[in-house]
């Protein structure tokens, strides 16, 4: 497509967005208690509405779900602490973990929260796409009105992160209709939501925390394309910055840099190709990324450092093992990289020679050659994939670049290497789902098919610790043991290659307050924190 037409495309979707909102009550209407929100790519519009039990704030990035409250938070220190909650214990076996709630809440239509609405939300979770892994649940009841009893399956040292991130519904949830009126506990309710443009929430009188100073928050869901044109707009208190604007200004905003342990990398297809498919027949295996020459040749051959100042412009550090920036990292399972002699002798002592002089080598006849698949409406994550094939050919591996939708390329992840993306602080997600062996189950963790037995076990042991430290300990073992591991040192089942901070341009009258540290992805988690200066409101 010619460049002015595409300027001119983008600069229409924006005019459509600010008019849409302004028209909705979402202007910028100088009330200074007013927000508007460009949301990033990752709090997508929910196609079913704002209702936890089908993924609204509970995904693979999570985050405050706004409307509801969740039996805990993460305060300022990046620590959970008790939200509904007012304590909780585990039981010795790990089997059982009692939770009491608040007995001061009340919904936003006035009803009493009590624990019956706890116990039919996780009861129900556990069945409905919920976007978390609930199946470890035997069954929740309430004890009584202040006090929820767990009941799980198998002891998990990471059932915290799940009793975090869902929000809580009334026990008179109707599926049909809440995900357009949901009813929560949270510092908002949704006043009106316009599809495909915008949805505006305003205060819920009833909660019971600290009143946010921001009465009504308009949320936008922009295309990325779009965002440096809605700042510049001035119509947007908050937009995110593509990788493409990371050395823009924006009159009137300020550069909010934020961590949030966004992990982006390869994933390596670890099985051989023996003509073995999934039960939906998508391939499974690959002659070329089976061989650990291959992968450990590219983790220690790329240069990570240049991959963050160049496509990043700085605003990312270089990534092993997906959980550089967690309590439960390991720097021994790193390997130096950026040495591209020592890639190729890696290489060549795995049997992978150029014999025709092509510039890539071959082993038994076969070309170290194979595709990786992309999405290519992440603007940073093509650039990643670019640059990675880029520096592959140096240490003499082809990488075809495939870019396609997330259906497509979940059909060929088993088989392809894919460029994916880690954000989760919960281990459960970021390392067991990633790593654990399992069979083919067409779904996005552990792409690669990753199997090793030692690493298992370490990661059932710590999913089984009461102990958090204990826990820490053993995730942090499974990246490198005397039998492999995860990091790039051990079986390097991944390329990891950079952690990449989020970024934002927010209006320089607002105050967000402290945000706590590795939660960029949620730049809300703390609104009840935030302000507009120099105002009388």
């Amino acid at each position: 497509m010619d460049k002015k037409l595409i300027i001119a495309a983008v600069a229409v979707v924006v005019v459509i967005a600010i008019a849409a909102f302004a028209l909705s009550g979402g202007s910028h209407d100088d009330d200074p208690t007013h927000l508007t929100v460009a949301a990033h790519s990752n709090i997508k519009e929910p196609e079913s509405g704002f209702n936890p039990l089908t993924g609204w704030g509970c995904g693979h990035q999570n985050y405050n779900p706004l409307v509801q409250s969740c039996l805990f938070k993460t305060d300022k220190n990046g620590e959970i602490v008790p939200d509904l909650a007012t304590d909780y214990k585990i039981s010795s076996d790990g089997l059982t973990w009692t939770v009491n709630i608040r007995d001061d809440v009340k919904f936003s239509d006035n009803s009493t929260l009590d624990a019956n609405d706890v116990a039919f939300t996780f009861n129900t979770a556990k069945s409905t796409e919920s976007d978390l892994d609930l199946t470890n649940i035997d069954k929740v009841t309430a004890k009584n009105d202040t006090c929820v009893e767990f009941k799980l399956v198998e002891p998990r040292s990471t059932f915290i992160y799940d009793l975090r991130y869902l929000g809580i519904v009334p026990e008179e949830y109707d599926n049909s209709t809440y995900g357009e009126h949901p009813i929560g506990s949270g510092p908002y309710v949704l006043d009106h939501w316009d599809k495909g443009q915008q949805a505006i929430f305003t205060i819920n009188e009833n909660y019971y925390g600290e009143k946010p100073y921001f009465t009504q928050i308009t949320m936008l869901f922009p295309e990325e394309s779009t965002w440096l044109e809605l700042a510049k707009s001035g119509e947007v208190d908050v937009v995110p910055v593509a990788t493409s604007a990371l050395n823009q200004t924006v009159d009137g905003y300020d550069f909010y840099e934020v961590s949030a342990g966004r992990a982006q990398g390869v994933s390596f297809p670890y099985l051989e190709d023996n003509g073995q498919t999934s039960e939906s027949g998508w391939k499974i295996g690959n002659n070329v990324t089976s061989d650990k020459a291959i992968r450990q040749a590219l983790n220690v051959g790329v240069d990570r450092q240049k991959m963050c100042d160049e496509i990043f412009s700085g605003h990312a550090k270089p990534e092993y093992t997906s959980v550089d920036t967690r309590d439960y990292a390991n720097a021994n399972a790193y390997e130096p990289d950026g040495d591209v002699e020592k890639a190729k002798q890696i290489l060549k002592e795995g049997g992978w020679e150029d014999t025709d002089g092509d510039g890539i080598v071959e082993k038994d006849g076969l070309k170290a050659s194979f595709d990786l698949y992309y999405p290519p409406d992440y603007l940073d994550r093509q650039s990643l994939a670019t640059v990675f094939a880029e520096q592959a050919k140096d240490i003499g591996i082809e990488v075809n670049l495939q870019g396609a939708d997330w259906d497509t390329i979940y059909a060929n992840m088993y088989s392809s290497a894919a460029l994916m993306q880690q954000t989760s602080p919960d281990p459960y997600k970021s390392i067991y789902q990633q790593y654990h062996s399992k069979a083919p189950d067409e779904f996005y963790m552990n792409p690669g098919l990753y199997n090793n037995t030692a690493v298992d076990k370490l990661m059932e042991d710590a999913m089984h610790a009461n102990d958090f430290n204990q826990a820490d300990s053993l995730w942090s073992q499974a990246a490198l043991t005397g039998e492999g591991g995860f990091g790039p040192a051990g079986d390097a089942p991944f390329a990891w290659l950079v952690n990449y901070d989020y970024n934002y341009f927010i209006k320089n009258d607002i105050d967000i307050g402290e945000q706590p540290d590795g939660l960029g992805n949620d730049v809300l988690i703390n609104i009840c924190e935030w302000s507009r200066t120099n105002s009388t409101a």
